[in-house]
Parts: C-alpha cells; sequence; structure tokens
C-alpha cells in the first residue's frame, strides 16, 4: 500500500470502525475492554487492527503482558483518528444547522469601498436563502479590523493588507483594485468643463481625508508628481454626514473611491467631476484565518462574496 498518496485510505478503504477502536484502544489500553465499548468480539477488535498496521506497514501497537501499548507510529494514527472523528461531527452539526435554515450569527467586517455595494449584494443573497441567519457587520479600517480577526471576533473580513502587517496564518484573497475620482454638488459649474486638468482644481475648496490615512498620501501625491503644490484650502474629515452637508452648501470638491462616488451618484447625492485622477488605492480583498473552520453561515457568506466580485470585477 503506497501511504505517500494523499489519498491512500480511500484505497485502504479505512474504516470508521477502525478510529473508533484506535481511540478505544488508547482509552483503554486493552482489547477487550476496547472491543467490548464498540460492542465487537475480540477476535475481530484484533483483526481490525491487524488489518490496518498492514495497510500501513508498521506496528501500531505494543502487545504486553497486561495491555497494549501505542508506538509513535500508533499514536500518530490515534491522534489523527480524532482529528477526523472531531471533523465528521462538525460535518453532521453543520448538516444540521443546514437543515434547520442556517440559523446562528456571522461576523464580518468591511472597509468603505465594498461596504457599499459588494456585500450589501452578498448580503441580499444569502438573506434569500437563509433568512434566520443573523450577520453581524462592523465597517472599520483595515488596520482595526485585521486585529478584530486574528483576535477571533471575525469570522472572515474584507480589505487590506499592508506590508507592516504580520500575515502569518492568515489567507488574502485579492479582489479589484480601488481608483479615486472628485466629487461635487449637483450643479456645480465645473461639471460642464470637459478640459479640467491637475492645476485647475489645485486652488479649489477641498474636503479631504485627514493626515495619517492612505488616500489622503495618494492625493498629496498626486500633485507633487505633476509639479504641483497640493491644495491648501482644506477641510480634514472622513464623515459621510459632514462631507454631504459641505458638498451641498458650497462649492467644494472632495476625493473618495470611484465606486463610492458612483453609488453617492445614483443618489443624486453628488456628481462625479469630468477629470480621471492619476490617485489610486491598494486593491482590497477577503482576508480569513487560515485555521478557523467557518460556519456553514460564514461559509454561505463568503461564497455569495465571492459570486458578486465576480459580477462587479
Amino acid at each position: 500500500m503506497d501511504t505517500t498518496n494523499p489519498n491512500w485510505f480511500l484505497k485502504a478503504r479505512l474504516k470508521t470502525r477502525q478510529l473508533l477502536l484506535l481511540i478505544a484502544l488508547d482509552d483503554y489500553r486493552n482489547i477487550h475492554r476496547a472491543a467490548d465499548e464498540l460492542h465487537m468480539t475480540q477476535p475481530a477488535a484484533s483483526k481490525q487492527i491487524k488489518d490496518l498496521e498492514e495497510m500501513l506497514d508498521v506496528k501500531l501497537f505494543e502487545r504486553l503482558p497486561r495491555g497494549m501499548e501505542p508506538t509513535i507510529y500508533g499514536e500518530t494514527m490515534i491522534r489523527h483518528a480524532r482529528m477526523a472523528l472531531t471533523s465528521l461531527a462538525l460535518a453532521h452539526d453543520d448538516i444540521v444547522t443546514l437543515k434547520a435554515g442556517l440559523t446562528g450569527q456571522v461576523e464580518v467586517g468591511v472597509i468603505m469601498t465594498p461596504a457599499m455595494t459588494l456585500l450589501p449584494r452578498a448580503v441580499a443573497r444569502v438573506k434569500e436563502e437563509a433568512p434566520l441567519l443573523r450577520i453581524g457587520i462592523q465597517l472599520e479600517t483595515s488596520n482595526v479590523l485585521l486585529d478584530k480577526l486574528q483576535h477571533g471576533t471575525l469570522d472572515f473580513m474584507i480589505g487590506r493588507i499592508f506590508d507592516t502587517i504580520d500575515t502569518t496564518g492568515l489567507i488574502y484573497e485579492e479582489l479589484t483594485e480601488e481608483p479615486a475620482c472628485a466629487v461635487v454638488r449637483p450643479g456645480h459649474p465645473l461639471l460642464d468643463n470637459k478640459g479640467l486638468e491637475l492645476k485647475d482644481i489645485v486652488p479649489l475648496p477641498w474636503i479631504v481625508p485627514p493626515h495619517g490615512s492612505i488616500l489622503r498620501y495618494r492625493f498629496d501625491m498626486m500633485f507633487r508628481r505633476s509639479g504641483l503644490e497640493p491644495p491648501a484650502n482644506v477641510v480634514d474629515t472622513t464623515a459621510m454626514l459632514v462631507i454631504t452637508a459641505l458638498l451641498q452648501q458650497t462649492d467644494s470638491l472632495h476625493v473618495m473611491p470611484l465606486e463610492v462616488a458612483q453609488y453617492y451618484a445614483s443618489l443624486n447625492v453628488m456628481r462625479i467631476l469630468p477629470i480621471e485622477l492619476p490617485c489610486k488605492m491598494d486593491a482590497f480583498g477577503i482576508i480569513r484565518q487560515r485555521d478557523h473552520l467557518l460556519s456553514p453561515g460564514a461559509d454561505l457568506l463568503l461564497r455569495a462574496v465571492r459570486a458578486a466580485a465576480k459580477e462587479m470585477y
């Protein structure tokens, strides 16, 4: 038997009864008591272990006068038998949950852009299939969400991974890049100007993210790379209520991710200025813990996010 094949157990027709017997022998260290526990005869139990040893071509137990002691090979098989049976028990629990209509709680973290369109589309799909599933959504920056994810308070998140972050134990699935644009109020005089350049919008009043944010850094560098000083007439804020109110009441411009701007433009809250900004945020994606087994509800939402991203991006 070639046990180097990752699916060797399929060819060997490894039985669940053999896994249970391994665990019983580890618990009792006695073939008679282990057989009794599984309602087997002692000869049948001995044959099961002998067959398994022949499959693996190793000795799993030392036969001693007072019982049986697992060898190093036996200890390895026992450990994996316990893990396999635990996984099967969880699978049963998941099936019961699915049959009950996917109740439970999912906690997902998200940054602003995918919070506007991607995640709502995925949640809407999930709710059609599992209306009783409680979905908690936390809107924060990537750094805050990564900390929560690594502390186990999120099932998964949609955000960015930075070079300064320890990514050990994390899985990252990139979804899309995030271009930025300039927005203004509906009826703004610049909306009819099709030949706008960066130098034309430097002296204008701007609403921008505060210093220290990625978008503010990219925004300032966009002007500097063109030999211009960044705008000086600015209001620093990320509060959308304040931003939308200022846009309505002034001729200010605001820089924001294109996907977010398109959402607000569809609501007739603002308009995208006809100028292509050479300003782009880092890509974002799905981030989850490698060793975190997702519940059926969380897995359903994760698959819905992937499907929505495939359609959108």
